[in-house]
């Protein structure tokens, strides 16, 4: 840097030669190496930044900026700098090169610098212009490309997540966000960024590319930052938004598609199962459960989930597709979690409401035809057989008894099939239809079953097509009438005091086909009587007596009153 004794003895110079007019000659300008792009040129009234070597004629040096490792930063046109190069760097580029040869009157005159620069002497300045900017001059922004559908921008307040690289006015790079992997995340006009910053980020969109000018004095000033802002340089932005919220932001529900109608919506305690696809404002995917081929499955309203999925997923309906934008303080925070959402992150879920239940729903049973006629219902011990279409919420087919070649048959009560259907299936006619809902915890549970998925709630369409009248667990043949009051006499039909098996075989089918008593459904009738009169002949030899039917049925009496007490 010219030292400023220096300059203070060539102002005095200057005015005793300006007192003593001869033939002069003026500054000689080599432009050697000009930018083909000059978007400024330097002004009087500008302030500038340059490196320098400066020489004698014959190519001594005397002084160099390079050596000093700092650039000489000054006006131009007031004096602070001898006036062949004050004049000479006029009209100077960015990045261009030009050689200033000064004559002695328009440097340090007949006095010359102390014992640096000798009397009368020529000089030679090889000089890089590295900044330029003047105390009029604003933060400059351009945009260079901005999403079309811009639903929010930038304003004071709001936390911003952006990359940039940033570049002195010559292009030298002092930072970037990019290589470090992680983005610059601030709050906007609170004071965290230099004042250029904090103007020129605002109205951004998020996808919005921005480059950034910033004087010095809305920048880092004449102390600079560090060792790679110097005093007094102008800094160049090249931004991309990737975030932004308000601190004070709640979620934001964009409502898709709706289902019509929507019989019920989720409420807090429910346990609900959907798909999301899962992004940053920028459209980045950081996870999908449809990849999976999963859906997530949580309690609602319990604190299971983020807050703000858990507030988003209140009062939905099954089927129903929403965006949900959770803002960072409602989701994972300053934090983030793992690699693949960073701190401060707007997450941005759409969602497909698969179904949901609570833990204490009964099973919904809706009749969609019922006959005239209905002279007796479905219920426990009962065996029947159906048709049945059995799917999920949203309408994906899981089994169809029609695919099995014929209906399906059961006995009700019997655990034979889930908790939810076998109760469904009760208190129908032949021929009725219904529609049946059973929830995952009359159904398949959490595990679920095959091609069920866990926590499934299902969905039933049921034809009952027949249906015989069962008798109670533990029991071969039941009474539909009173029984005979004398038993045994009437079971002994030929009356010679003795029943074989033909003879209470035959006495068995009267009562039923008289429809006085009903057989064990399901089972071979020839069977059933057998096994009946097995346990009415006591002593196994073939005949059953009168003494033996008493002592049953007394057995069978007092069992009975022991079950009561």
């Amino acid at each position: 840097m010219l030292p400023r004794f220096i300059v203070t003895i060539f102002i005095a110079i200057s005015s005793y030669v300006d007192c003593n007019p001869g033939p002069i000659d003026d500054v000689v300008v080599e432009r050697y190496s000009v930018p083909k792009i000059c978007a400024r040129e330097v002004k009087n009234g500008d302030f500038v930044r340059y490196h320098y070597n400066g020489t004698f004629t014959n190519g001594t040096q005397f002084d160099s900026s390079y050596e000093r490792g700092t650039a000489f930063s000054g006006p131009v046109g007031q004096g602070r700098q001898i006036a062949g190069v004050d004049k000479g760097i006029v009209g100077t580029c960015i990045n261009e090169h030009r050689r200033l040869t000064v004559p002695p009157h328009l440097a340090y005159g007949s006095q010359g610098a102390g014992e640096t620069i000798p009397p009368d002497t020529t000089l030679v300045f090889d000089l890089v212009l590295l900044d330029i900017w003047n105390m009029a001059d604003r933060v400059q922004t351009r945009t260079l490309n901005r999403p079309q559908d811009c639903k929010r921008a930038v304003k004071r307040s709001d936390f911003v997540r952006y990359h940039f690289n940033g570049t002195l006015l010559d292009g030298t790079i002092f930072d970037s966000s990019y290589e470090r992997s992680q983005t610059q995340d601030s709050l906007v006009g609170e004071g965290w960024l230099v004042k250029g910053l904090d103007e020129g980020l605002l109205g951004m969109c998020v996808g919005e590319q921005r480059n950034i000018v910033i004087p010095p004095f809305l920048a880092y000033g004449e102390k600079g930052f560090g060792s790679e802002i110097p005093p007094h340089a102008t800094l160049v932005y090249d931004i991309l938004l990737e975030d932004l919220h308000n601190p004070k932001d709640d979620i934001t529900v964009e409502l898709q598609d709706v289902p019509e109608p929507c019989a019920r919506k989720s409420v807090p305690g429910d346990f609900i199962r959907y798909h999301y696809n899962g992004t940053f404002l920028n459209g980045v995917t950081f996870d999908t459960s449809y990849q999976r081929n999963h859906t997530y499955n949580t309690y609602i309203g319990l604190g299971y989930v983020i807050p703000g999925m858990d507030k988003a997923l209140q009062g939905v309906c099954v089927g129903e597709r929403r965006r949900v934008i959770v803002p960072p303080h409602l989701a994972y925070g300053q934090q983030g979690v793992g690699k693949d959402i960073p701190g401060s992150a707007v997450l941005v879920f759409d969602i497909h409401v698969i179904d949901f239940h609570n833990p204490k729903d009964p099973v919904q049973v809706q009749i969609t035809h019922k006959p005239e006629q209905c002279n007796e219902t479905s219920a426990i011990h009962d065996i029947i057989q159906y048709h049945y279409n059995c799917s999920l919420l949203d309408g994906s087919r899981l089994f169809t008894s029609r695919v099995y070649g014929g209906p399906q048959e059961t006995v009700l009560g019997a655990d034979k099939v889930i908790d939810g259907l076998d109760e469904g299936l009760r208190g129908m006619c032949v021929g009725e239809k219904r529609t049946v809902i059973v929830p995952p915890h009359l159904g398949h549970g959490e595990k679920g079953a095959g091609d069920v998925p866990g926590s499934a709630v299902l969905h039933f369409e049921l034809e009952l097509l027949s249906l015989q009248k069962g008798i109670p667990e533990g029991y071969l043949f039941v009474w539909l009438e009173d029984s005979p009051a004398e038993l045994f006499q009437a079971m002994d039909l030929n009356q010679d005091k003795e029943v074989p098996l033909e003879e209470f075989s035959e006495f068995i089918n009267q009562q039923v086909a008289g429809g006085k008593g009903r057989l064990k459904p399901g089972q071979d009738p020839t069977a059933v009587i057998s096994d009946m009169f097995k346990n009415q002949d006591r002593n196994q030899d073939g005949r059953i007596t009168a003494d033996e039917l008493k002592l049953k049925v007394e057995e069978d009496a007092e069992k009975a009153r022991h079950e009561e007490l």
